[in-house]
């Protein structure tokens, strides 16, 4: 087999964007995965079959309140295995679409599972038979699997993971999820949505606890307002199967127990790397927890060997976060100028209802962080497009320094708040200031608008409030 420039294992959002960047910049490169299919955990049960179901939750929550917009549409009734058909057919739609850009750019595909093999070597591992590759360099892209909680199996069918929870065959009349970060509060939102009746545990004090404290207080009290149930401060002890289900029991923020029962249990309480096997303990990378250390510019302390994605230690586990550790990991191999990634600079985007959207630090961080802060707010109910949209709930916070009024964060909740994102990574990856920001003029009618106003808000001018 042909020697080549770089060898990547995994072909998830970290790894297939690497490959064809790779072959843009003029690397022989392969990919080996271990699937049949590309695209990994993001494509196939992660990002793109929830945001499918979470579009379709949001059209299904539309047609059920459309005599508000003037419009009468009576028995409305959810056809799960139609919603479910067009999540398949979307996810295997860009999963061929993968495999038609590593044809375009002579990216090699190889099935199998991948190992280093030692310096400048691969092995794959297929139907009990193994193959070395030589290559150049390698890069690790196997990304993460969902964690369990200590004595919780998940069986796939009353205890559930991610992946089950995107094909169960019915919607269930009841559903407990643990953990509300991105993953948990997503799954409430749909499963609430389509008629399930709710609750979510979480073991720290807020919901979304990796967000701007005023973002969590504003998210809890939507989904109250939903009929959502949350426990915060919730310790779970055990989680039971029976006849009809499952039962939940955890400490409460008092410290008491309490049970609770429900048709089916989701774990959302974080993601586990997934390196075992891959042989790192037979390089000079140092691992920590199942998570590898990288530098600047994702390389490890083993010569040519480089890391991305959700292994990487200190690193958001987000697929764009692991596009674009891809990007600037090749360009560096290509011998190409390339900036080192800033973690600050990695927008957060959850897309529950309402959606959350975030980068940089919160007002707490940058206080910690020894910032003179100054802060502003715009609510979206002071927004005409938001109006329009009958969707008044949320806020847009600016964190920016005192002085010279440098934008440190941006945390939005409320209508589109991952699409106005755009505005406030483009001003943080620019080092912008509130009043370079307040001064771009924003079109009219939009909800993005209220961005504007968020940072005209800093210095006391807002507009709309």
């Amino acid at each position: 087999m042909a020697k080549y420039d770089l060898v990547i294992i995994g072909s998830g959002p970290g790894g297939y964007v690497a490959a064809i960047r790779a072959a843009q910049l003029g690397l022989k490169t392969a990919v080996v995965e271990k699937d049949g299919f590309l695209g990994g955990t993001c494509l196939h049960v992660g990002c793109i079959p929830t945001k499918v179901l979470l579009h379709h939750a949001e059209i299904y929550h539309q047609l059920k309140n459309a005599a508000e917009y003037g419009f009468e549409v009576k028995d409305v009734k959810v056809d799960w295995a139609a919603v479910l058909a067009r999540k398949d057919k979307i996810v295997k739609k860009h999963s061929k679409g993968i495999e038609f850009l590593f044809r375009k750019h002579k990216v090699e595909s190889i099935q199998g599972w991948g190992r280093v093999a030692g310096p400048g070597k691969v092995s794959v591992e297929k139907d009990g038979k193994t193959t070395e590759i030589e290559t150049t360099n390698i890069l690790l892209a196997t990304g993460s699997e969902a964690r369990s909680l200590p004595g919780v199996e998940i069986d796939g069918k009353v205890v559930l993971s991610n992946r089950e929870i995107l094909s169960l065959k019915e919607l269930p009349k009841s559903l407990i999820v643990v953990g509300a970060g991105a993953v948990g509060v997503e799954f409430a939102s749909i499963y609430k949505e389509f008629g399930s009746e709710v609750t979510l545990l979480e073991m720290l004090p807020r919901v979304v606890p990796l967000e701007d404290e005023e973002i969590s207080a504003e998210l809890d009290k939507a989904f109250r307002k939903k009929g959502i149930t949350i426990h915060t401060g919730a310790l779970v002890e055990s989680v039971k199967k029976d006849a009809k289900g499952a039962s939940v029991t955890f400490k409460d923020k008092d410290g008491k127990s309490q049970t609770l029962a429900a048709e089916k249990v989701l774990i959302a309480v974080g993601r586990r790397p997934m390196t075992e096997g891959l042989n790192l303990e037979k390089t000079k990378a140092k691992v920590e927890r199942g998570f590898v250390h990288a530098g600047p510019y994702m390389e490890t302390a083993e010569p040519r060997l480089y890391v991305i994605g959700d292994i990487v230690a200190g690193m958001p586990q987000l697929a764009h976060a692991a596009s674009m550790e891809g990007i600037v990991a090749v360009t560096k191999m290509a011998g190409k100028p390339a900036p080192a990634l800033d973690r600050n600079r990695i927008p957060n985007a959850t897309y529950c209802e309402p959606q959350i959207g975030s980068i940089g630090l919160s007002e707490k961080a940058a206080r910690d962080a020894g910032h003179k802060v100054k802060v502003g707010k715009f609510p979206f109910a002071g927004n005409s497009k938001a109006t329009i949209l009958g969707a008044h709930e949320g806020f847009i916070k600016i964190v920016a320094e005192e002085k010279y009024g440098e934008v440190l964060g941006v945390h939005i909740i409320g209508p589109f708040a991952t699409e106005i994102l755009a505005e406030a990574t483009t001003a943080l990856q620019l080092e912008a200031t509130v009043d370079d920001m307040m001064f771009m003029s924003h079109a009219h009618p939009t909800v993005w608008e209220a961005l504007g106003d968020a940072f005209a808000s800093v210095r006391g001018m807002s507009i709309n409030a």
